[in-house]
């Protein structure tokens, strides 16, 4: 049967939601994107402040092929909408000695980095590149576009998942191949970057460094907002339809079939199915409130464990910092007592560990000439753990944050700020009907994951499908455009028949 006059919704444009409206339409399926904000991009949403540029979030590119992809899909170019640039080193460490470590795939770098660290882990170093490598091959090559619907293709994939200890942690897989306790956290902190805390997260995400070494780490010029514009402009070139704005309220269900997407202005139209890239609770709960699907399966979600929370510091500074890359990562004096405060304690601690963006070294273009922009990013309890008054404590957290920034890099940091505003939980909340304003959805544990994850196609309304970070393979831009081709490919399939 042809495709031929079928239609498709897509609610919520995050790069899951992008990526399959850009995979449906390439194939012909007359696509509506439905995003509620009042821009494109979901948690890649932007501000601009007084000449600066702000991105919200994702920052780091990897595997630009899973982006081409979806431009070649219809013999277009990529380049053409977006210029990428090479990030180097990919993340200078920093810890609370003075010590630095600068990582990238270089390996001559990489090796006089070890050398002056931790000499004695070499060997054992390049040995955890090869288990990482294989990792790389069964867990995202193998399976990372590849749906599970029923548990038989989990016991399918398992023998490959037990071959590699895929039941151990990313920390305790990283210990034993390296004894210095810097180089144990500079492997292992990858998992933070998508929800992930390393001491419980499967050693599967050991694949990032593979992910990482092959593809680079990359930027968007003008920001990631930029690669959302690209993606956007694409769509629609293809001749879909993107409506901002209009949140959706309802998915409206008759018995196994969804029917109709319904949003805030009233506007009401009917698909032949529907995918929803909006937070997986929220879809449940909120979307499919008038079904007894959505009850049933948001009781279970509820029963599940979330990722932590982020508190974001946005802050444009005069001057330039030629001195600080890209990407830094300031560890605190706690690596696991700290972990346990956030994922397990739920209590906000006087210490944290920093992620330190500052895109205008590498893109002067995000702020005014002479100017920077930044964000000091730390993880925190999700509200579920932590119920404070986040308007209350903001202010005070920011500004804890702000004063170790200048402590360890910018001395006069107070006296350069031009502009500066804070993101909490409640607002990932708020914004993006986060459950619990949980940052990166559902936990990336072993039993979240794969088939124990948000399913690509729900298992009881035949037209209801899901992408992003609550279904598999997880969050990040390639986990989320990976889910993206998984749900693709099983709507195209359903849609033919």
């Amino acid at each position: 049967m042809s495709l031929e006059g079928k239609k498709a919704c897509v609610i919520g444009s995050g790069f899951g939601g992008l990526a399959l409206a850009i995979r449906l339409q390439s194939a012909g399926i007359q696509t509506t994107l439905v995003e509620g904000r009042d821009k494109p991009g979901g948690r890649a949403y932007f501000w601009e402040k007084d000449g600066f540029t702000f991105d919200g979030g994702p920052t780091v590119i990897t595997d630009p092929p899973c982006l081409k992809e979806l431009w070649e899909l219809t013999g277009h170019d990529m380049a053409d909408d977006v210029e990428l640039m090479p990030v180097m080193p990919f993340y200078r460490l920093n810890w609370p000695d003075g010590t630095n470590f600068n990582y990238s795939n270089n390996d001559a770098d990489m090796h006089k980095e070890m050398t002056r660290i931790a000499p004695g882990d070499i060997g054992g170093y390049e040995d955890f590149l090869r288990y990482s490598a294989h990792v790389y091959e069964e867990g995202y090559v193998k399976l990372g576009t590849v749906p599970f619907l029923d548990f038989k293709s989990m016991i399918k994939a398992a023998p490959a998942l037990a071959k590699h200890q895929a039941w151990r942690t990313v920390y305790s897989i990283v210990s034993k191949y390296v004894k210095s306790e810097k180089l144990r956290e500079a492997l292992s902190f990858h998992t933070l970057l998508v929800g992930g805390n390393p001491m419980t997260t499967s050693a599967i995400y050991t694949l990032i460094h593979k992910l990482e070494k092959d593809g680079g780490v990359w930027w968007a010029r003008g920001g990631t907002n930029r690669l959302v514009a690209g993606m956007i402009r694409h769509f629609e070139r293809l001749g879909g339809t993107a409506m901002v704005g209009d949140p959706v309220v309802q998915i409206h269900t008759m018995g196994k079939q969804a029917t109709d997407v319904e949003t805030k202005s009233g506007w009401k139209q009917r698909f032949d199915a529907v995918a929803s890239n909006a937070d997986i609770m929220h879809t449940y709960k909120d979307l499919l409130s008038s079904s007894d699907r959505g009850k049933k399966n948001a009781k279970a979600l509820s029963k599940k464990t979330y990722s932590p929370g982020l508190f974001v510091v946005h802050f444009g500074l005069e001057g330039t910092w030629p001195g600080i890359p890209h990407h830094m990562i300031l560890f605190g004096p706690r690596y696991k007592g700290l972990l346990d405060d956030i994922y397990t304690n739920g209590v906000l601690p006087q210490d944290f560990s920093i992620y330190l963006h500052h895109p205008t070294v590498t893109d002067p273009s995000m702020a005014p000439a002479g100017k920077s922009t930044f964000y000091a990013l730390v993880p925190v309890a999700h509200m579920g753990k932590l119920a404070i008054n986040w308007d209350e404590i903001g202010p005070i957290l920011e500004k804890r944050i702000l004063d170790e920034v200048g402590r360890r890099l910018i001395p006069d940091i107070h006296d350069r700020i031009v502009t500066k505003f804070h993101y909490a939980p409640k607002d990932f909340a708020t914004d993006l009907n986060a459950h619990l304003g949980s940052a990166f959805s559902l936990e990336p544990v072993l039993t979240q994951s794969a088939y124990f994850r948000g399913h690509n196609r729900d298992d009881v309304i035949d037209n209801l499908y899901l992408t992003g970070a609550g279904t598999h393979p997880g969050a990040g831009i390639p986990g989320v455009v990976g889910s993206a081709k998984a749900t693709a490919g099983l709507m195209l399939g359903d849609l033919a028949t």
